[in-house]
């Protein structure tokens, strides 16, 4: 850990503050591309001649790679280091940016938007890389800054992107304001390569002792692991079905893609035995433990709070023009008032969860957000709209605070493994997307809100199951020597 002063200094720019501040802007970039498309949905639709259910599929079809690319990009992150892999990815996507930006039917842009959720796993590289720079007592903080400097790029997309549409002027406009946000993201993945490293100087990067599945500690953990993962592909499946319903798929394709989602969780689960085969002849030192529930259930409080966010975020300029009539552009800029809370809020749920418990915040956030979505299911085109954004960044506050205060206890769970555990967690954030736009393709909004507030609910009664982390942590030295880690 980071030898440096212990005190919080945000407006630093040396040792794990340039850190900090270079993650934070390389996940705000990979937001940025990420939702570069919900604020211009209006003028593609236009331009292109879609229908609203080509629309809608666009929004789900954004979320959906993300699922599988988060678990896996977990994995390469804690064998490969995040350095490595988030510059990679921030290459790699920025010409999944151009592809989209150049597509003249439905058919390319449903294919770069599905490909360009791949971005959408940035998020958990920085995890990774905070946790290895900052003490435990200042974690929380550090990754709700991480995590809404860098959800704030949804914002700026919002606020940005029309305006700059409208600046290069025609039917190509938007193609132009699309592409610029990739030729960005190209000229940072070199910018990160060659200004960051892994740890501080000394330290250890500690990795997993195998690779193929998260390695868990009990033989209850190994099939409660293998019941964990069902829902990262029923949300495929979900999806799939979606896009058959609106015809956009035939049933033999759907027969076929609900064939290979099967087969392809059952290899998972091989490799999940593979890694784990040793804890089901002999017991785990207690020492060595941690327990999966606390992935679990912190899996399902990101679906109820990022997932939400997401599915928020890309159906809120929409649900202005709508439901008030206003501009594409006013739309935007009300919308990104969601986002733009974000700043403060997910700082907060990490500082929350530093200063008064991991569990205890948790639970108190949760309620804030059945709150705030029973009061946004009320909204109709009679509110002021000056309310309307007053109540929406209020629930905004307890959404961004409720994912802060789940990752300030992710890295907090087993050091060597927090990618693949970021992975598992945020991919469910990405579930509760797919699943709440799914649902907001049937229903009005209001409904739509509703439905979140309602599973939210029951997230917070499960939540109590959780158990605050302890004090310590232990990992193994290359060398095969035995490091108690500070978690508290």
């Amino acid at each position: 850990m980071s030898p440096s002063s212990s005190s919080f200094n945000l407006f630093s720019f040396t040792h794990k503050f340039r850190i900090l501040h270079l993650t934070w802007f390389a996940f705000f970039l990979t937001f940025v591309v990420w939702f570069n498309h919900a604020p211009l949905l209006l003028t593609i639709k236009e331009v292109l001649g879609l229908t609203d259910d080509q629309i809608k599929i666009l929004l789900i079809l954004n979320v959906a790679l993300t699922i599988p690319a988060r678990v896996i990009i977990g994995m390469l992150v804690d064998n490969f280091g995040p350095r490595i892999v988030f510059s990679l990815l921030l290459f790699v996507s920025s010409f999944l940016c151009f592809f989209f930006a150049t597509a003249q039917d439905f058919e390319t842009l449903a294919i770069a938007r599905f490909l360009l959720g791949f971005v959408g796993a940035g998020f958990v590289i920085g995890i990774r890389m905070i946790s290895e720079w900052f003490p435990a007592k200042q974690l929380g903080v550090a990754e709700g800054i991480y995590k809404g400097m860098g959800n704030f790029g949804s914002a700026v997309a919002a606020m940005t992107l029309p305006a700059l549409a409208l600046f290069f002027g025609g039917d190509d406009g938007w193609r132009y304001a699309v592409g610029t946000t990739g030729f960005i993201i190209l000229v940072y993945s070199f910018v990160y390569y060659s200004f960051v490293t892994d740890t501080p100087e000394g330290s250890t990067y500690f990795k997993p002792n195998k690779t193929g599945g998260l390695e868990v500690t009990s033989k209850s953990d190994f099939f409660f692991y293998l019941i964990t993962n069902l829902p990262l592909y029923a949300a495929m499946g979900i999806l799939s079905w979606k896009l058959s319903l609106l015809g956009l798929l035939d049933s033999d394709v759907v027969n076929i893609i609900y064939t290979a989602l099967v087969v392809v969780y059952l290899f998972q689960s091989f490799q999940i035995f593979k890694v784990n085969a040793g804890i089901l002849k002999e017991a785990v030192p207690d020492i060595h433990r941690y327990k999966f529930k606390q992935v679990a259930i912190l899996s399902l409080a990101y679906a109820v709070t990022f997932g939400t966010e997401l599915a928020v975020v890309s159906m809120l300029p929409l649900f202005f023009i709508d439901t008030f009539e206003v501009s594409i552009i006013i739309a935007g800029l009300l919308a990104s008032c969601y986002a733009f809370v974000d700043i403060i809020s997910c700082p907060s749920g990490g500082l929350i969860s530093d200063k008064l418990g991991r569990k205890k915040s948790l639970l108190v956030l949760l309620v804030g957000i059945v709150i705030g979505f029973l009061v946004l299911g009320q909204i109709d085109s009679s509110w002021p709209i000056a309310l309307v954004v007053a109540a929406i960044m209020i629930c905004s506050f307890f959404v961004g605070s409720g994912s802060g205060a789940v990752f300030a206890v992710v890295p907090l769970i087993k050091r060597r493994l927090t990618g693949q555990i970021a992975g598992i967690v945020g991919a469910y954030g990405n579930v509760g997307a797919v699943i709440f736009l799914t649902v907001y393709s049937f229903v009005t909004p209001q409904t739509f809100f509703l439905v979140i507030s309602g599973s939210t609910f029951v997230v917070f009664l499960i939540s109590f199951f959780m158990d605050e982390p302890e004090g310590t942590m232990v990992e193994v030295l290359p060398d095969g020597t035995v490091q108690m880690i500070e978690v508290s």
